[in-house]
C-alpha cells in the first residue's frame, strides 16, 4: 500500500484538513462524521448495497463453514484450559495497533466515535493485561480470545487467506524475574499449549506433519531462547537470529506440513513484545503473545474424509 497520502488533503486543503484532524475536538469530530456518514448512507440504494456486497473484500461472508470453525475454536479452547477465556468487542480504541505496536494505520480499517474495527486481537488484549495489572500489580494474568480480525492492506493469495479471518491468541502479562524467567516460563507454556491444541485437532481429523519449532533471538535474548528450545528436545527445533523489530527481542513459531503433502506452513507465530512497558511506563512488566490461524487450519489441514 502506497505511503503517499498527499491526495487525501487535496480537496479540502492543508489548512481545512489540519483543522479537522489536529485541532477540532474530538467529540466534535465524532458528530461532524456521523452526519457525513448519515448522509452518505442516505443517498445508497438496494442496488449500490447488493453492488457492493458482490464485490467487497471487506464484507464477503467468510468461505468456511460456521460448524467446523466452532468445533476447531471448541478444541482449541479445551487444550488453554489455563487461560481465561474472553470474548472481545469487535471495535477497538482508535489507534491500538499503530500506537502500540511499529504498524501503520493505514493497515486497519478505522471506524467512528474513537474507534477502529479489531486488526490484531492480541494489541487489544494488551490493554485488558495492563488495565488488570494496575488494579493488582502481583497478578499473572492469562487470557485466550478467539476474534475474527480485519486487515485492511491486501490479503496474500492462496487458501486460507482473505480480509478478515479468525485467530486463536494467547496471552501473558506479569512482572519480568531475574534472567527473563518469566518470559522463558511463558513462552514455554505457549508452545506447550498449541502443541497439545494440535495433537487434540489431529484426534479431531487435522494433520500436521513434520512440525518444527523456530525460536528467533537478538544477542541480548540467546540465552533465554536456548533454554525455550531445551524444553521440546522431542521434536526439531530451530534457533535463528531475530531481526525483526515487532518483537521484543524473542520470536518462536511452529510450522506444520498440510494433509495435502503441500509445504509447510507457519500455523502459530508469537513472541515477547514491550507493549506492556509502552502502555504503563513500567518497564518491567512483560507480555508474551501467540496466535493460532484456525481458520487456516480449518481451509489446509482437514483430512479428505472431515
Amino acid at each position: 500500500m502506497s505511503s503517499d497520502r498527499s491526495w487525501s488533503t487535496s480537496a479540502v486543503g492543508d489548512d481545512l484538513f489540519a483543522l479537522l484532524a489536529e485541532r477540532l475536538p474530538s467529540s466534535e469530530l465524532w458528530t461532524l462524521l456521523l452526519e457525513v456518514m448519515s448522509r452518505r448512507a442516505a443517498r445508497r440504494t438496494p442496488k449500490d448495497l447488493r453492488a457492493q456486497w458482490g464485490h467487497d473484500r471487506f464484507t464477503q461472508p467468510s468461505a468456511i463453514d460456521a460448524r467446523r470453525q466452532l468445533a476447531i475454536d471448541a478444541v482449541l479452547f479445551e487444550a488453554a484450559k489455563g487461560f481465561e477465556a474472553i470474548e472481545l468487542s469487535p471495535l477497538a480504541p482508535l489507534g491500538v495497533c499503530s500506537q502500540i505496536a511499529p504498524t501503520s494505520q493505514q493497515r486497519v480499517v478505522s471506524a467512528l466515535r474513537g474507534t477502529e474495527v479489531v486488526a490484531d486481537p492480541t494489541n487489544v488484549l494488551a490493554l485488558e493485561c495492563a488495565r488488570r495489572l494496575k488494579a493488582d500489580p502481583s497478578q499473572i494474568v492469562r487470557l485466550a480470545a478467539s476474534h475474527r480480525a480485519v486487515r485492511a492492506q491486501p490479503a496474500p493469495k492462496g487458501p486460507g487467506y482473505a480480509q478478515h479471518f479468525r485467530l486463536f491468541c494467547l496471552v501473558t502479562a506479569g512482572r519480568e524475574r531475574v534472567n527473563h524467567g518469566f518470559i522463558v516460563e511463558h513462552v514455554v507454556e505457549h508452545i506447550a499449549t498449541h502443541l497439545a491444541a494440535l495433537d487434540r485437532l489431529e484426534g479431531a481429523g487435522y494433520g500436521f506433519a513434520d512440525r518444527q519449532l523456530r525460536v528467533l533471538a537478538t544477542p541480548q535474548r540467546a540465552d533465554a531462547a536456548d533454554r525455550v528450545g531445551a524444553a521440546f528436545a522431542g521434536m526439531p527445533v530451530v534457533r535463528d537470529t531475530l531481526e525483526h523489530a515487532y518483537y521484543d527481542g524473542l520470536r518462536f513459531n511452529i510450522t506444520a506440513r498440510p494433509p495435502d503433502g503441500s509445504e509447510p506452513h507457519a500455523l502459530m507465530d508469537g513472541g515477547v513484545f514491550n507493549w506492556l512497558g509502552r502502555i504503563t511506563s513500567n518497564q518491567r512488566l512483560a507480555f508474551v503473545a501467540s496466535g493460532i490461524g484456525s481458520q487456516m487450519v480449518a481451509t489446509r489441514y482437514a483430512a479428505a474424509s472431515t
